[in-house]
């Protein structure tokens, strides 16, 4: 099983949308692909209340069989799609993925 997390720091007031609209937003369109991208075992996102210094704004947390169905994933358009939107919405983010057995 591979376990890929993202987090991401969020920008402030885009497009007339605060943060917290932002984070909405994309908390929605990623949990929305585990309907269109068969590879997803598993994703949810959550929104960060935690509001210290260090901390991320919003965090992927998904779960695929093997790296072949998270490449496919990666490479799916409807990731694409999703990703464009955090481009454009996201400062910064860091990735982690790793295998359980």
């Amino acid at each position: 099983m591979i376990k890929h997390i993202v987090m991401w720091h969020l920008k402030e007031d885009v497009d007339g949308l605060s943060k917290d609209q932002i984070a909405l937003l994309l908390k929605k369109e990623i949990e929305g692909m585990k309907k269109t991208i068969p590879q997803i075992v598993h994703i949810e996102a959550g929104i960060n209340y935690n509001r210290g210094p260090i901390a991320y704004d919003l965090c992927l947390y998904s779960e695929f069989n093997n790296d072949d169905d998270l490449a496919m994933y990666q490479d799916h358009p409807d990731h694409g799609i999703v990703k464009d939107l955090i481009v454009k919405y996201a400062e910064n983010g860091v990735v982690v993925d790793y295998e359980t057995k």
